[in-house]
């Protein structure tokens, strides 16, 4: 009876603990609208800290991506389980980057926003001002993917240089068998250091929120929202029909799953890109979350970082209706002939410009110059509501890749849908100090390929 007493108030007390930071992070955003509207000079002034604190996050990708997949791919015992698992993943995301594509394109036809708008020559310096040096083309893209060393694939922004190291060390752990598991210990106790961290770091999200959305507000201010609104409830209202109609769809009928529960578990990383403008942020808790949700270590490992490379279906309709709305607003609206060829080449520029800052904006801009450079002068008038947009981007990307998590999962048959069922049921609360289980979880424990990970556990 007393252990009972005894343990019981220690659950809620962490519960409640992260319970008041999301609160807090809630209340930051809200005086952050506030000061950026009142005093937006002021505003502008503080977006180091919401960068630093975006900043803060985007050091620990690295490590994390790399831990997972080393511990994924090292205790799997079939590496073709693991190319089949890419394979999928790239097929998936293809394939939706092109769904994305066509339904921004029916709406921007259907809305037709930037009829009437005045480009003169301040707006047009700025639109040329938007074309990035950093985004690639295509080839110099994937050789981009090869880092210096194996060392600075941790240094550098690329993502996918880490991904590539961590394949590499996987799979090599893999061939090792048995004399690889002290390394793959050693590996584990790593990851545990490294989501403590952050952990703590997360501390920090409403300073961090704060300073993001009064820079966003006092910058643009109300009237780049009055002269823009339409194209921005046409974004929004596209994303959400995205979002809640064919991602939503699929996730039914693939994996017999609610959106809605989906998104209520994600629902603090929701909150952290909408206080931050970037999906990354929330990038290292979507692992920590989809392990913990049941599905393996392998297909989150490879899914998620790859995702955020090339599952931006956000930022696919964002470039279709700013590439009319632009073509619109400078007199020289394109016929559809038109506008597929530009889309299509504006789907295999975004891969080059991933780990571009700004990426969607940067990205337009690139593509116009290189497919029609006389359409790159319009850029500037989406320039003011860029990170408003940005937003509405982030989100959709963030649940692209969620879902895409979980089908692929399913698919691959490495998903344990019991502890699914009940980690969506509340049943197994997710361990906001750890951000990690105490033990392995993921593809269902009859799962041959998994008979690694239990050893590791064991162990």
């Amino acid at each position: 009876m007393a252990s009972t007493t005894d343990t019981a108030p220690t659950a809620p007390a962490k519960r409640d603990r992260t319970h008041y930071l999301y609160i807090a992070v809630i209340v930051a955003v809200a005086l952050g609208i506030a000061v950026g509207l009142i005093a937006p000079d002021f505003a502008v002034e503080l977006k180091p800290i919401g960068t630093g604190f975006v900043n803060l996050i985007k050091m620990m990708i690295s490590p994390i991506i790399f831990c997972t997949i080393v511990l994924g791919i090292g205790s799997v015992r079939k590496a073709a389980k693991v190319g089949a698992v890419g394979g999928i993943a790239l097929g998936y995301f293809m394939v939706m980057s092109l769904v994305a594509l066509s339904i921004g394109l029916v709406v921007g036809n259907i809305v037709d926003p930037g009829t009437g708008l005045v480009v003169n020559d301040a707006i047009k310096e700025t639109g040329q001002a938007q074309v990035s040096d950093e985004a690639l083309p295509p080839v110099e893209f994937i050789l981009s993917i090869i880092p210096t060393t194996m060392v600075s694939a941790f240094t550098g922004k690329e993502v996918l240089q880490t991904l590539l190291v961590a394949l590499l060390a996987g799979f090599a752990l893999q061939s090792m068998g048995s004399a690889g598991q002290p390394i793959l210990r050693g590996i584990e106790h790593i990851q545990r250091l490294v989501f403590r961290i952050l952990a703590m770091v997360m501390w920090a999200a409403p300073i961090g929120a704060f300073g993001a959305i009064a820079a966003v507000t006092g910058s643009a201010g109300l009237d780049a929202l009055k002269s823009l609104a339409v194209l921005m409830l046409g974004f929004y209202v596209t994303c959400f029909l995205f979002v809640f109609i064919v991602l939503a769809a699929l996730l039914r009928l693939v994996a017999g799953l609610n959106i809605l529960t989906l998104f209520k578990y994600l629902g603090r990383e929701f909150l952290l890109i909408l206080s931050t403008s970037s999906s990354e942020s929330a990038l290292p808790r979507l692992i920590a979350k989809m392990e913990h949700m049941g599905v393996s270590k392998p297909v989150v490992g490879i899914t998620v970082p790859t995702g955020y490379s090339f599952n931006l279906d956000g930022t696919m309709i964002y470039m279709t209706m700013a590439s009319l709305f632009v073509a619109d607003a400078m007199g020289t609206p394109m016929s559809i002939g038109e506008q597929i060829p530009l889309l299509l080449f504006l789907l295999v520029a975004s891969k080059g410009a991933a780990g571009v800052t700004g990426a969607g904006l940067a990205t337009l801009a690139g593509g116009l110059q290189s497919h029609k450079p006389a359409l790159v002068d319009g850029v500037g008038l989406i320039v003011g509501i860029d990170r408003f947009m940005s937003e509405a981007r982030a989100l959709t990307n963030f649940a692209g890749n969620a879902v895409a998590t979980v089908l692929i999962g399913t698919w691959t048959k490495e998903i344990d849908k019991e502890r699914v069922e009940q980690v969506l049921a509340g049943q197994i609360p997710f361990d906001e100090a750890t951000l990690q289980d105490d033990h392995v979880s993921g593809a269902p424990a009859d799962a041959p390929e998994q008979d690694g990970q239990k050893e590791l556990a064991k162990a």
